[in-house]
């Protein structure tokens, strides 16, 4: 299954980059984790026509059915695990994922985060400038994954993963590792005083680095960092990733503030069955 993938250090951020059955530019924590797989895809390698070109896992956002089921296969036979989707809602909500959520016609959770125990099973999110989060337990005995747009972020969904997960694994947090996928990057996520205020933030006093101000009115928000944050608080420190740019990078990257009509990207996190 893995005998197409190569690595490719990234010095800036501890990461590894690989390419899984020739997608290498695919993301990929460098975790030292025995027997967990985890990826992000990027918009490359799949079936897709422009605008959603190419690898576009979004079912109902305007491309072609058949386009988005082949992506879909692709994903499963590329990873060796069945991806469970999710019907995300901005949310706080983790669903703990049990062998029957694979299977065909299975109702899909209307949650933001995931978590299994089970082998074979990923935790999948969609993104395209959300961030997408994804954990590993000790042991490989658990794995999680989050999606985490600013409403998530202000809502606790990565507080409400770090719990679940641990009390699934029997774990405290210090022992989690966390790794953050392709979001929109501080560079570009213009935000108003709302933002800022679901993060109790006063507007009047905002300053760098978590919110930049900009123009009257507007700040730079900053997304990893934000989640950062969250994750240092709800005791998690080993903490990865979060150096891509998603509007920034458009021959890379899905982006949603960039192009609205466009695809979606999945970030997949699952324990490999024993061989």
């Amino acid at each position: 299954m893995h005998a197409a993938r190569r690595l490719l250090e990234d010095p800036a951020f501890g990461l590894s980059r690989s390419g899984v059955n020739g997608h290498s530019d695919w993301l990929r924590p460098g975790w030292n984790v025995a027997g967990i797989g985890a990826l992000m895809t990027t918009r490359h390698g799949g079936f897709s026509a422009a605008p959603f070109d190419s690898m576009n896992l979004h079912e109902g956002g305007g491309d072609a059915v058949e386009a988005v089921a082949r992506n879909r296969v692709l994903l499963a036979a590329a990873i060796g695990a069945t991806p469970v989707f999710l019907t995300q809602v901005h949310g706080a909500r983790v669903v703990h994922l049990i062998a029957s959520d694979a299977a065909p016609g299975a109702p899909i959770h209307a949650a933001d985060a995931s978590l299994t125990t089970e082998a074979s099973l990923a935790c999948t999110v969609q993104v395209a400038d959300c961030l997408p989060v994804l954990f590993a337990a000790p042991g490989g005995r658990a794995v999680a994954a989050a999606h985490a747009g600013w409403r998530g972020l202000a809502a606790g969904v990565l507080e409400a993963t770090v719990a679940a997960l641990c009390e699934a694994a029997t774990c405290v947090p210090g022992e989690l590792q966390a790794w953050m996928g392709a979001s929109i990057g501080p560079s570009r996520f213009q935000v108003g005083a709302d933002v800022l205020e679901a993060f109790g933030r006063d507007p009047r006093a905002a300053a760098a680095p978590l919110f930049t101000p900009e123009q009257p009115g507007k700040w730079l928000a900053d997304l990893p960092l934000l989640a950062r944050e969250r994750l240092l608080a709800a005791g998690v420190t080993a903490i990865g990733g979060g150096g891509w740019c998603t509007v920034s990078e458009a021959s890379r990257f899905f982006s949603f503030r960039r192009d609205r009509i466009t695809g979606r990207m999945a970030a997949a996190v699952w324990i490999e069955r024993p061989r």
